[in-house]
């Protein structure tokens, strides 16, 4: 068997209380979840995720996101208009 070592990141409290719930939902702890990370990195020689810089609409998106979340605020007054608009642009 083989040592194991201390591993410290600092990460933002909100992002890992968020990611701490999702993983336990699914069965994982930050700990697995980082080994699993670390694994695939060795096995793939590669970061297990594909990286692109966003393109402009989806940098937008983004930003947008962004101020509806610190406004506490939804793009759509209901679920009824959202789903109105959804069905007018067709999606």
């Amino acid at each position: 068997m083989s040592h194991s070592t201390m591993l410290h990141v600092r990460v933002d409290e909100e992002l890992k209380t968020q990611a701490s719930e999702a993983l336990a939902a699914i069965g994982l702890s930050v700990s697995d979840a980082v080994r699993i990370l670390l694994t695939r990195v060795v096995n793939d020689q590669a970061f297990p995720l594909e990286l692109k810089v966003p393109n402009a609409e989806t940098r937008a998106a983004m930003e947008e996101a962004r101020a509806m979340m610190k406004a506490r605020a939804a793009r759509f007054d209901s679920a009824d208009k959202l789903i109105d608009d959804l069905e007018k642009n067709g999606q």
